[in-house]
């Protein structure tokens, strides 16, 4: 057995994945039904909730059935760069989203 191959327990990771599955239907529904209840005034509270759920949704998602969990230093690598670009850019749509070049409407 070479060093990167890694002995599985077909059974423990079935397992494992069903539990994720199920944990992620959870959460699916309790977004939806988080989307229904009647809590506070407007949106704000029910947005709020409603991605907070998601970032655990995706976490399980990326973490467990994507395998991200137990990849290696390169991935993480990219994925920090992926994130801190995307945050750079939406900064940037929002920094410029009322700047007009002079001359123009601003309607």
């Amino acid at each position: 057995m070479s060093e990167s191959e890694q002995p599985v327990d077909l059974k423990s990771y079935i397992r494992l994945c069903a539990v994720v599955f199920v944990v992620v239907l959870i959460t699916t529904a309790s977004m939806i039904a988080t989307s229904y209840a009647n809590i506070g005034h407007g949106w704000t509270l029910k947005v709020a909730l409603i991605l907070a759920i998601a970032v655990v949704n995706a976490f399980l998602v990326a973490g467990y059935l994507m395998h991200l969990l137990s990849e290696k230093k390169m991935v993480y690598t990219v994925l920090i760069f992926t994130v801190i670009f995307f945050i750079g850019l939406m900064g940037l749509t929002m920094f410029a989203m009322n700047d007009f070049p002079p001359g123009t409407a601003t309607h």
